[in-house]
């Protein structure tokens, strides 16, 4: 079993999988999931440290505002993960309503500034470990 914290990229449209390398060079594990079903089972089995995740709108989802929101149910009673999500400026004011309701611990905008994201995903890591 690795002792390096387990990093999920539950990738849609956007992209997070572009940083994988940053991910591992900070000493995360990581997993890819491209079915938020299956992102969903993993978090309920093995929660992560961190879930990093496209976040979008469609007018056409029936029953809920984003790509997210039950994968975003799922890992409230997990405390210790943190959630990060990639959205298009276009998607603020839906991503606004879907965090009033569900945790979700920082947002990036596109394109995401690699800095910053190497900054946070060090803080979370080492927040972790100490």
């Amino acid at each position: 079993m690795s002792s390096q914290p387990l990093l999920l990229m539950v990738n849609a449209f956007i992209g997070t999988a572009g940083y994988k390398k940053l991910y591992q060079e900070l000493g995360y594990t990581v997993v890819a999931e491209w079915s938020e079903r299956k992102a969903i089972s993993l978090v309920r089995k093995t929660p992560p440290a961190v879930i990093v995740a496209d976040f979008y709108h469609q007018t056409d989802f029936r029953d809920r505002l984003s790509n997210l929101e039950s994968l975003l149910a799922a890992v409230q009673g997990a405390p210790d993960t943190r959630i990060l999500v990639f959205y298009e400026t276009a998607h603020q004011a839906v991503l606004d309503k879907v965090g009033a309701r569900l945790r979700i611990d920082a947002a990036m905008t596109l394109p995401v500034q690699e800095d910053r994201l190497r900054t946070m995903l060090q803080t979370w890591i080492e927040a972790a470990s100490g």
